[in-house]
């Protein structure tokens, strides 16, 4: 599957466009399924000494679907492609780590 095909898939679980305040339950489940793996792996460090052995990496997949799918109707709302986005972003990189500069930090390196 590639990623354009999975957003097309996404799509047909998706709220319309026109509901109201869309755009920012996007925004918000995104930030939200973000944090819910971010808090799977405070308690992993709290609770687990941070034992990479103990990851619960069924759980993890499913909030990195979550993210997943939000990512997918969130860049659809704004017409854009994943595909497009994910190979924007790889030579994104590419070029970053040609000039040496993958490891700085600011947007515009």
């Amino acid at each position: 599957m590639d990623l354009d095909e999975y957003q097309r898939g996404a799509l047909r679980t998706a709220a319309p466009r026109d509901k109201r305040n869309e755009l920012l339950h996007l925004v918000l489940g995104l930030v939200g399924e973000s944090g819910e793996i971010a808090e799977k792996f405070k308690k992993w460090v709290r609770d687990l000494d941070s034992d990479e052995s103990r990851i619960d990496r069924a759980d993890i997949a499913r909030e990195l679907g979550d993210v997943l799918w939000y990512l997918a109707v969130l860049a659809d709302y704004l017409d854009l492609s994943l595909d497009d986005i994910a190979a924007a972003n790889l030579a994104k990189l590419a070029s970053r780590q040609d000039r040496g500069v993958l490891g700085g930090s600011g947007d515009n390196r």
